[in-house]
């Protein structure tokens, strides 16, 4: 392999991740044509198809796939090593992408992003609020964070918060015209707020009690996609809410929300930064999991 082809190699990677030859000239702020050569001239090269392109899209071809997949891990490392060199004045620096559910970013990282980012001004901190589960790899973020329960066993995980505990919840109104369920299977005679996650599914209701585990297709008026319109709409008396204690510690002690079933909901662990095993850790994540991970 040539110097030249190292180059190439590098705009098929950017072509393959953007899915555009525009987009990948615009990041590596080159001409589209001179993205266009690069990946003729490679293909070329090696005699074999490595994109299939159409008039509306820019897709590898079942070669390419196999080669970016070979490629993928190199070019990290070269990255690494480059952002290593940028970060040797003890700085750590460059982009960092997070991927975590919503709750997360508004709980563990928003309070603490002023902070973080001055202690290391010269880190561009990108966060994307996604509920489902993210392959970090194949997406090209550094770091994620999600529950336990969630994480791929291939990946390395460290605690971001304490012991997380559900909190069923209404308004003092909703109260006064609805009695109090004593047990989750009383919540099907109530108006709960369900929530719907990226994938399609709608939320059941997770309860445990003394070793027994139930769960409650609940039923309701409204279908929210994040719990800040849950905790808004509970708090407004539209009906009973699913919601962590970190979310609602304010809302609980003021007594602008009234708990329930509070024996049938048992703690378990918050949520983790998780990210790949790699030779090199980027000084950049380094800073962002010492900062936010979880020292109880």
């Amino acid at each position: 392999m040539n110097r030249t082809q190292l180059a190439q190699l590098a705009v098929l990677a950017a072509v393959s991740e953007r899915r555009s030859f525009r987009a990948a000239a615009k990041e590596l702020q080159i001409a589209p044509s001179a993205v266009s050569h690069a990946i003729s001239s490679l293909e070329e090269s090696l005699g074999v198809r490595l994109l299939a392109r159409t008039t509306r899209s820019v897709a590898p071809t079942e070669e390419g796939r196999l080669l970016l997949q070979r490629l993928k891990p190199a070019l990290d490392e070269i990255g690494i090593a480059l952002e290593a060199v940028t970060e040797a004045g003890g700085r750590p620096a460059g982009n960092l992408r997070i991927t975590a559910p919503r709750f997360a970013s508004d709980i563990l990282l928003a309070p603490r992003l002023g902070e973080f980012l001055n202690r290391y001004p010269d880190i561009t901190l990108e966060i994307a609020n996604e509920d489902g589960f993210t392959d970090i790899v194949r997406e090209g973020f550094d770091a994620g964070i999600r529950l336990e329960e969630s994480l791929e066993a291939d990946m390395i995980a460290v605690r971001a918060s304490p012991s997380l505990t559900t909190v069923i919840a209404g308004s003092p109104e909703y109260f006064g015209r609805h009695p109090k369920p004593l047990h989750p299977s009383d919540l099907v005679h109530h108006r709960c707020i369900k929530r719907r996650f990226t994938n399609g599914t709608i939320y059941r209701w997770e309860f445990e009690k003394d070793g027994q585990e139930l769960v409650v297709a609940v039923d309701g008026p409204l279908i929210v996609a994040e719990d800040r319109l849950a905790l808004m709409a509970a708090l407004n008396g539209a009906g009973l809410a699913y919601l962590f204690d970190l979310r609602v510690e304010n809302e609980l002690a003021s007594g602008k929300l009234v708990r329930v079933l509070e024996d049938w909901c048992s703690p378990y662990p918050g949520p983790f930064i998780y990210y790949p095993s790699r030779r090199q850790m980027r000084p950049a994540l380094r800073a962002f999991i010492d900062f936010f991970r979880y020292i109880g």
